[in-house]
């Protein structure tokens, strides 16, 4: 591989600027104080730990999701039992 096609596959320093700020506009904690310059470092590390929350409440709402379907089968099922028995006595 040649130099050449090593830094034209390379982003220049604007570029990774850019989606830095990009990066910052996304985090909430940081994206509120928009005139706050914060390093790029420290935006690296927000945006690490704000995708591990976010993997964390959606495996939080994934499992209450579940029990709430599993919640709401228990209770179609006692309705069906319920409905049944009541048919049955009615003839």
């Amino acid at each position: 591989m040649s130099s050449r096609t090593t830094r034209a596959s390379q982003p220049t320093e604007d570029e990774i600027k850019e989606l830095i700020l990009k990066l910052q506009a996304l985090l909430p904690q940081l994206n509120h104080r928009p005139n706050t310059k914060a390093s790029a470092s420290t935006i690296l590390e927000e945006t690490c730990s704000y995708i591990k929350r976010l993997h964390k409440e959606v495996g939080d709402l994934s499992q209450r999701l579940s029990q709430l379907l599993h919640d709401s089968a228990e209770f179609v099922e006692v309705d069906e039992e319920l409905i049944t028995r009541l048919l049955s006595n009615i003839n």
